[in-house]
């Protein structure tokens, strides 16, 4: 052994060093287990195949295919059909029972609900939220209570879903409130502001709120009721309530009858097909606030 091999073997074991030191530590060269090398040469085998069999490689324009033929895109695609597959007897129950059979059939409603919360959470809940609470800031009505815009009914609430409101349809729902502000004087818009606030038990001048009754009774109340009960056919909401789609505050208010803002709703029955639209009435209704 020459001088040179007999530097590289480390005293203590007498095995051959490679030659590296840092701070006196010698790195031993010793042999990788065999074990370990056969696992690392598989799994290159294995890469190697995968890269010939499955998609495996980005291009330009495309990819590599890979022999198998595999899409994973084909495979959700063929999982979905499966899955409508398995609803189809299901779905077609909804499609031809009217919506208080589906109501009244425990089986019936429970798929019903369930398919139409999944509906309302990629369709609705943009605006209602994904808890239908609603978002006052915005304008969207909270579908957890009793106040309806259009009636709480099932079938009014389908009605409302199908063919939306405010819309391009000729059977969207429609109403509009007046521009008071180019009606009123602000005196009288102030003084309904004070009246309104009173209807919904806020606190509010007394006074004003007074000569608001007359203002409110010439101009609102063919709408709103005389006593701000509100009225489903005309979309005209309840003002009794305290419940408020764009703020309760007087300032609020006053803007609206000043400027009045007017929601927009969809029609879903040119979107979604009559099951799933039939599917949404039924969950909107149990929610807790259906009539």
């Amino acid at each position: 052994m020459s001088d040179h091999d007999k530097n590289n073997v480390d005293e203590v074991t007498g095995i051959e060093t490679t030659g590296h030191e840092w701070d006196g530590v010698k790195e031993l060269n010793n042999p990788l287990p065999r074990w370990w090398l056969s696992i690392f040469y598989a799994t290159i085998v294995f890469s190697i195949g995968y890269m010939i069999a499955y998609p495996a490689w980005p291009m330009l324009t495309d990819y590599t295919r890979g022999v198998l033929g595999y899409s994973s895109r084909d495979e959700v695609r063929q999982a979905i059909v499966d899955h409508r597959e398995s609803q189809a007897v299901w779905r077609d129950r909804i499609a031809a029972a009217d919506l208080e059979t589906i109501r009244g059939d425990a089986e019936l409603s429970g798929f019903a609900i369930q398919a139409g919360r999944a509906a309302f959470a990629v369709n609705c809940s943009q605006c209602h939220g994904s808890g239908a609470a609603g978002a006052e800031a915005q304008g969207y009505p909270n579908l957890n209570d009793d106040a309806w815009l259009w009636g709480g009914e099932i079938e009014e609430i389908h009605q409302t879903i199908a063919h939306g409101v405010r819309n391009a349809s000729d059977e969207s729902r429609y109403s509009e409130m007046p521009v008071f502000g180019e009606i009123l004087e602000e005196p009288e818009i102030d003084a309904a502001t004070q009246f309104v606030l009173s209807l919904g038990g806020l606190p509010h001048d007394a006074q004003l709120s007074a000569q608001g009754a007359v203002v409110f009774e010439d101009n609102c109340s063919s709408c709103h009721g005389s006593e701000g009960e509100g009225d489903p056919y005309q979309g005209a909401p309840r003002l009794a309530d305290a419940i408020w789609l764009f703020g309760g505050d007087a300032d609020s208010i006053a803007n609206q009858i000043r400027q009045p803002r007017h929601g927009v709703m969809p029609a879903w029955s040119e979107r979604l097909d009559d099951t799933t639209v039939k599917s949404l009435a039924v969950y909107v209704h149990a929610l807790g606030g259906g009539q």
